[in-house]
């Protein structure tokens, strides 16, 4: 099941289990910690606690979740920033790791989690966040279920510096690329020929170019027309799997696709996917620009120049930047649709 980067409260979150960034003494504290006691009801959570006493750092436990909408709440202990020489990445890996192997123990399928860590204890959120999606990447690539990382808006959800540069430059060079080309497909090619500036270097090759000469059209039935149906969306996405020899299920599992909605896929030659799982497919199977052109083409889609999220996505294909999760990263920054079911 896929993973989801979410705006919302974790504390009305109806999965199997929700993430609590407890302290190691497993009192109420303050932030998301204080919210889920208060939400669960502060006795019986605290009741609950103490039967367990204690819990270490990157270490996690499980209670009830009593009037949560949630069946469980799984604390675990995030480390205090210290400056990232102290073995904090680790520790903060472990958090992630140890509750969704124990969520997975209780036959969790839905579990959400908030930004360990982020908050009073300091870690950088640029940081925490990378350290989350690989966590929980990782996870998934091995085990099935829904897991959603929770935050409050955008303010507290940062991408590195350098990945920010680096898109803001993307978007800003091919926005204003795709405008002026928009700008000079407006010009009439025959018109602009006889102003004697054709052969200036701003002008692209094919304004230049001589008109083509006529071309009779050929009369075809409908039957003709429809006989030569091209090779479909899931016949190309299972002909992509088979050459880049690998697996349906690592496929869709790369693509954070559902296991339900591959199976729809496999089932149906008539089948059209929207565009973020028609896109999730070609960041699963590392297709190149031109091949992920195509596969779109066979849903209906294209990339364009003018849309914030096809230049996202463009921008890491370019990178040859295939993981999934990091992409989603960026869109969810940016506020447009995340890849995958």
């Amino acid at each position: 099941m896929p993973f989801e980067i979410i705006r919302n409260d974790i504390t009305t979150m109806s999965v199997d289990a929700i993430v609590n960034a407890a302290n190691s003494a497993l009192q109420m504290g303050g932030g998301v910690c204080g919210a889920i006691f208060s939400a669960a009801g502060i006795q019986n959570m605290q009741a609950a606690c103490g039967k367990i006493g204690e819990c270490g750092v990157g270490k996690a436990v499980l209670t009830d979740g009593f009037n949560l909408p949630a069946k469980f709440v799984i604390h675990t202990v995030g480390p205090i920033w210290q400056g990232g020489n102290h073995y904090e990445a680790q520790q903060l890996n472990d958090c992630y790791s140890n509750s969704l192997e124990l969520a997975r123990q209780n036959k969790c399928t839905s579990l959400a989690f908030p930004l360990i860590s982020s908050g009073i204890y300091g870690y950088p959120r640029d940081q925490a966040l990378q350290i989350a999606i690989s966590a929980i990447g990782k996870f998934l690539l091995q085990y099935e279920m829904l897991v959603y990382l929770v935050v409050y808006d955008t303010k507290s959800f940062a991408l590195s510096e350098k990945l920010f540069s680096a898109i803001e430059r993307y978007i800003e060079d091919n926005y204003i690329e795709e405008h002026k080309s928009r700008h000079l497909r407006n010009i009439d090619p025959y018109e602009y020929r006889q102003s004697n500036e054709c052969c200036s270097m701003m002008m692209p090759q094919e304004i230049c170019a001589e008109a083509p000469s006529p071309v009779s059209k050929t009369v075809r039935s409908l039957d003709d027309v429809v006989a030569q149906l091209d090779e479909s969306f899931p016949q190309m996405l299972l002909r992509l799997i088979d050459e880049k020899d690998t697996t349906d299920v690592e496929t869709y599992k790369k693509a954070n696709i559902d296991r339900k909605l591959f199976s729809k896929i496999r089932s149906g030659r008539g089948y059209t996917p929207s565009k973020v799982t028609a896109v999730a497919f070609a960041i699963a199977l590392e297709l190149n620009l031109d091949e992920t052109k195509d596969l779109l083409g066979k849903a209906g889609f294209s990339l364009s120049r003018s849309s914030k999220f096809d230049l996202i996505i463009s921008y890491f294909i370019a990178e040859s930047n295939y993981d999934i999760f990091e992409s989603n990263q960026a869109l969810f920054a940016y506020q447009q649709a995340l890849l995958g079911a």
